[in-house]
């Protein structure tokens, strides 16, 4: 619904063209006058209460499910990824596919804890034959499944940094390597640098629908800019920074 707009009282209103008619101020509306100091003070004030609640709002509580499967993850991730495995990162990625619970179904069909399609969780043993026989509800196997398909990912990718490169594979997981290809490709037809996700292949679309592509850029920024902190914060491991 449309706000309607009235005239402010002190400010004359046209009734007719080539008319002008007075609208007085009530006693009872008059409105003091405020330095320019005061201003300021006020829009400052109102800034740090804005900048406070969006501080408040960004702080990441992490779910008592979660605790139960650490263990599970980090041995997961050390298998793939070595003793200095990047845990924190996939705990914020589990957090961001399931919120950790292990029933969860996407509307789309993805299942358990990291979120596997069931055509995906038939195809990784293809791959990665270690990862065994596909249980998507089974915590242990979608935690391990999660580090195993992250690595393929990893390195089928490439970046300038660790970090980059991480964007580059969440992104791959979560829509699909054939269009991180596409979009890198796209991305240097159109002079961007295709080795760095950040403000040059995120910004590039070579075909996605608006949901998917809108998506799909959240998911990395989700995961390294706003989740895995908590995890590296609450000792879960290291995790990956710029």
């Amino acid at each position: 619904m449309k706000a309607r707009l009235f005239p402010p009282y002190g400010v004359r209103r046209r009734v007719f063209p080539g008319s002008w008619t007075p609208v007085s101020t009530p006693p009872s509306k008059c409105l003091p006058s405020l330095s320019g100091a005061k201003i300021r003070a006020f829009i400052l004030s109102v800034f740090l209460l804005l900048a406070g609640a969006s501080a408040h709002a960004a702080e990441v509580s992490i779910p008592r499910a979660a605790e139960q499967h650490r263990a599970t993850l980090t041995r997961a991730a050390r298998a793939y990824w070595g003793l200095d495995a990047p845990v924190s990162v996939f705990a914020a990625q589990v957090h961001t596919e399931s919120w950790w619970r292990n029933n969860t179904v996407s509307y789309a069909g993805a299942q358990g804890l990291a979120q596997f399609m069931p055509a995906t969780a038939r195809w990784l043993p293809s791959v990665m034959p270690e990862t065994g026989k596909p249980a998507p509800f089974s915590p242990a196997w979608s935690l391990r499944a999660l580090c195993a398909y992250d690595r393929y990912l990893w390195e089928r990718v490439s970046a300038w940094s660790g970090y980059e490169r991480m964007a580059f594979a969440l992104s791959s997981y979560n829509g699909g390597l054939g269009w991180v290809n596409r979009d890198k490709a796209k991305a240097r037809k159109l002079g961007k640098d295709d080795r760095r996700w950040f403000g040059h292949v995120e910004s590039v679309n070579a075909g996605r629908s608006k949901a998917a592509f809108a998506e799909n850029r959240q998911y990395p920024r989700r995961i390294l800019q706003e989740r895995q902190q908590a995890y590296v914060k609450a000792g879960w491991g290291p995790g990956i920074e710029p």
